[in-house]
């Protein structure tokens, strides 16, 4: 690849070998029409439909919870209780993921589809499993373990905006083949 690099003066050719391709290259599409249709046969679907939105809701509130607890050094036995919850949430909806995955995609884990959200979601369980650790084995301190909740939390956010991406991908893929019908 090639590129003209101006300095001012003169404009110069060069070759950039590590240059970005231009996005030419077709897509691959999110679901085959087969896992399309297991999609939106699957009860998982629709478990998966509910869990999301209630599990931010928690996040929401315990968010709420530990930021009251680290201003004003106050409420931190219900701050751990509501992380303990998110934790919990978070299990539920890992784990029932893995199951939806498992019938649309053909494992539990990993889809070509959802690689790279799954594998950030191990980064947001680990960081939810040490909080439970850290808590129940007092391994540190009110304002370290409210640390370590905001962390958890900054990662499962981070980790949400992905999966509302592929949701929105998924959303414009299906207008796309619904227009092209």
């Amino acid at each position: 690849m090639s590129g003209t690099i101006s300095t001012g003066l003169k404009s110069t050719s060069v070759n950039l070998p590590h240059a970005p391709r231009a996005a030419t290259k077709s897509r691959r599409p999110l679901y085959t029409a087969e896992q399309r249709r297991r999609r939106d046969a699957s009860v998982w679907t629709l478990v998966q439909g509910i869990l999301a939105p209630l599990q931010f809701l928690v996040f929401l509130v315990s968010l709420g919870l530990v930021l009251h607890a680290l201003a004003t050094g106050h409420g931190a036995q219900v701050a751990n209780l509501s992380v303990l919850i998110k934790a919990a949430a978070l299990c539920a909806i890992m784990v029932t993921g893995a199951i939806w995955e498992k019938q649309v995609f053909g494992r539990y884990l990993l889809a070509p589809a959802f690689f790279w959200e799954d594998v950030a979601s191990f980064g947001v369980i680990a960081l939810h499993a040490a909080y439970v650790v850290a808590l129940f084995g007092s391994l540190l301190s009110e304002t370290g373990m409210l640390l370590l909740a905001l962390a958890a939390y900054a990662a499962y956010l981070g980790n949400a905006l992905q999966f509302l991406l592929k949701l929105r991908s998924a959303r414009l893929e299906a207008g796309r083949l619904g227009a092209a019908s």
